[in-house]
């Protein structure tokens, strides 16, 4: 009985470990950085043709961003958040996917070649995004 019980500490101390492990990941990805200042840079086929600093906004803001081919998006704006509330689109998608107030995801309408990522108003729009290791 005795070699059961030896076995079964190292489990049980490997598994509490792995618990809390896994407890303090997923707390660290769903804290985010609320509350910050974001800047949403809108793209039209890899161009940066706006950016805006979401938390200048007190009120509702629409505008429309037409591409090439004649494709329309109309993009909401609001104090910390941004979404394409409307799109030409087939799937509509984008419109779907909501509001942003985060970098996590951007918005992304492939058919309209649009995309719109929030990046903290600390860093420089200029500074095109930097491939990471998965990119390679």
């Amino acid at each position: 009985m005795k070699k059961n019980s030896s076995r079964r500490k190292p489990a049980a101390i490997i598994t509490a470990f792995l618990l809390l492990l896994s407890a303090a990941s997923i707390l660290c990805l769903l804290s985010g950085k609320s509350g910050n200042d974001y800047a949403a840079d809108i793209f039209q086929d890899g161009i940066l043709i706006k950016s805006i600093r979401l938390n200048d906004f007190s009120q509702t803001g629409t505008f429309t961003v037409q591409g090439k081919n004649g494709c329309v998006n109309e993009i909401e704006v609001r104090h910390g958040s941004i979404a394409v509330i409307s799109a030409d689109c087939p799937d509509k998608l984008c419109v779907h996917q909501g509001f942003i107030s985060d970098s996590k995801l951007p918005i992304t309408c492939l058919p309209n070649r649009l995309v719109i990522r929030l990046r903290p108003v600390s860093d420089s729009p200029q500074t095109p995004a930097a491939p990471d290791g998965v990119t390679y």
